[in-house]
């Protein structure tokens, strides 16, 4: 029996519905009239959510909370195909005139914030789902922001070996976001091409007739790219590969935050120690949570990968790291690596003998 609209939007999902819907209202009218309302997607994405969530206005413990799994599927179903509408409105705004340039400015830096870090967010719940639909739409949105390899080494080799040098998407205790954004974009490509065909091998139980998951992620960038020209010629393409890199900056902006200096000791037989609470970064905030599918709960996903968004909560007895603001504070604060350093290695653990 397909649930109701009620069902759909009840405590606590309604406040996720409403913090996911506002965006995408503010980029729709920003695309279309750009202006005050480039304006409007750019404060509420940035300022607004920065008030509400120092303001504690939204209650941290009310947002979890068990759903039903059939009810927390409609949420990323719904954004996952807003992000696929949200591609041509920002190119045909962007590549049309009449905006201005501090209005394709605002315009270009909201759509940027949201596709690298809602649709980020809403693509890493898809892709942690045992459904193959949903997986398969989460790798479609990372695709189409030339970025689908992600799927592979996200899932595959960061959750493995989160918090050690084996680890792309680790960042080190003392390295810049410039310098981790350099080491874990190739890092990461490499390391989850080298993870499938490992796991790709025919002992290793290989399906017949089976294509590398990198040949999807790749021929589906190229299959973008020319669609995206075809439709918006030269302008459209250079807006969307600029688009990308931003979108992707945000992606590894959230990496670099969630486990910066965080490492697992190594035991007396050289591996490390089972990955906990303590090797990731929790934000508490509130608001922030709803508008990210709750992923700045992360020590609880690192935990239970199988948990949906309105199952996560804080970590456990408190053990994980705080970030002291919300995640996309951090983000933005990590542009900055003097600022980040004397802000953050002062909450890191000391380093203990046996860390690599």
């Amino acid at each position: 029996m397909p649930p109701t609209a009620k069902a759909l939007f009840s405590a606590p999902l309604t406040r996720f519905w409403f913090a996911c819907a506002m965006p995408p209202v503010l980029l729709l009218l920003a695309a279309v009239f750009g202006g005050w309302f480039s304006l409007a997607a750019f404060l509420w994405i940035t300022g607004v959510a920065f008030v509400l969530d120092e303001a504690g206005l939204v209650p941290v413990g009310a947002m979890g909370g068990a759903e039903d799994r059939r009810l927390t599927l409609w949420l990323p179903v719904a954004l996952a195909v807003t992000h696929f509408a949200m591609i041509p409105l920002a190119l045909w705004s962007l590549t049309a005139p009449g905006h201005g340039l501090a209005g394709w400015c605002l315009t270009f830096l909201s759509f940027g914030l949201w596709f690298g870090q809602v649709s980020n967010a809403n693509a890493h719940e898809l892709i942690h789902r045992g459904d193959r639909r949903l997986f398969r739409l989460g790798m479609w949105v990372y695709v189409s922001m030339l970025f689908g390899h992600h799927t592979s080494a996200h899932r595959k080799v960061h959750h493995r070996f989160v918090a050690t040098e084996d680890d792309p998407s680790t960042a080190r205790r003392g390295e810049s976001f410039y310098a981790f954004a350099a080491r874990a974009w190739p890092g990461a490509f490499r390391a989850g091409y080298e993870m499938e065909a490992f796991l790709m091998r025919p002992r290793l139980g290989r399906r017949r007739g089976r294509v590398h998951p990198y040949v999807v992620y790749l021929g589906g960038a190229v299959a973008v790219l020319v669609a995206v020209a075809a439709v918006f010629g030269l302008a459209g393409f250079l807006v969307w590969v600029v688009l990308c890199a931003h979108a992707q900056t945000q992606i590894l902006l959230s990496d670099y935050v969630q486990h910066y200096g965080l490492t697992r000791a190594i035991r007396a037989d050289g591996t490390p120690e089972p990955v906990g609470p303590e090797h990731s970064w929790d934000a508490p905030q509130g608001f922030s949570g709803l508008s990210l599918l709750n992923a700045n709960r992360h020590a609880r996903h690192h935990l239970r990968p199988d948990l949906t968004f309105a199952e996560l909560d804080l970590s456990p007895e408190g053990k994980a790291p705080l970030l002291p603001h919300s995640l996309p504070v951090m983000a933005t604060v990590a542009l900055s690596p003097r600022i980040w350093r004397r802000m953050m290695d002062r909450r890191l653990p000391p380093e203990a003998p046996g860390r690599p």
